[in-house]
């Protein structure tokens, strides 16, 4: 099993435990299964992107809440020690890059998107913003209803607090970073 998924399966049961959460109550907060949830603690499966993002709303934490490790003072991530979270079909992947701190209010994320594939990620807290910036291909951004489209090095920012699609309209990967902003 990857690291990431140690790492979440510590921080979801730290959590828990720490607001004195049974399975089943977490479970009906976070709308995933309870077996779900026990196999993820024990490191038994590999969560999606999507499974992560349910109970991080559920416990109304931010994504890399879950998935980050003890921090210390100065960082180079070099992206091939990287392990990314997979979007259910393969097509759309997350590197976390720097998780979310209290201090910081925000998480900085790299992406990659297969060419004419899609990811729809459902709504962030109320007052959450998401930053991107686009390094390759063309990206369409629907959010609110809108359809945004990004070319290489164009960026966006939108009030994530609505249910919020990106679609590759290229042949190419798209490549973009994302900074998500969470209010207090």
């Amino acid at each position: 099993m990857d690291k990431i998924n140690f790492v979440i399966a510590d921080n979801i049961k730290r959590i828990r435990e720490q607001r004195k959460l049974s399975l089943d109550s977490m479970s009906k907060l976070c709308y995933v299964s309870k077996s779900m949830l026990g196999q993820i603690e024990r490191g038994e499966v590999n969560p999606t992107i999507s499974t992560v993002w349910k109970i991080a709303k559920g416990l109304r934490v931010s994504f890399t809440e879950l998935i980050k490790e003890h921090e210390v003072d100065c960082a180079i991530l070099k992206k091939e020690s990287l392990q990314p979270l997979f979007g259910i079909d393969g097509k759309y992947r997350n590197f976390p890059l720097f998780s979310f701190d209290d201090k910081r209010r925000a998480e900085m994320l790299y992406i990659e998107l297969d060419p004419r594939s899609s990811s729809t990620s459902e709504a962030h807290p109320e007052g959450t913003e998401e930053f991107l910036t686009l390094f390759s291909g063309i990206l369409c951004v629907k959010v609110d209803g809108k359809e945004l489209i990004l070319q290489d090095g164009d960026s966006l920012r939108f009030k994530a607090n609505y249910t919020h699609t990106y679609c590759n309209l290229s042949d190419s990967v798209c490549r973009f970073s994302m900074v998500i902003f969470y209010p207090e």
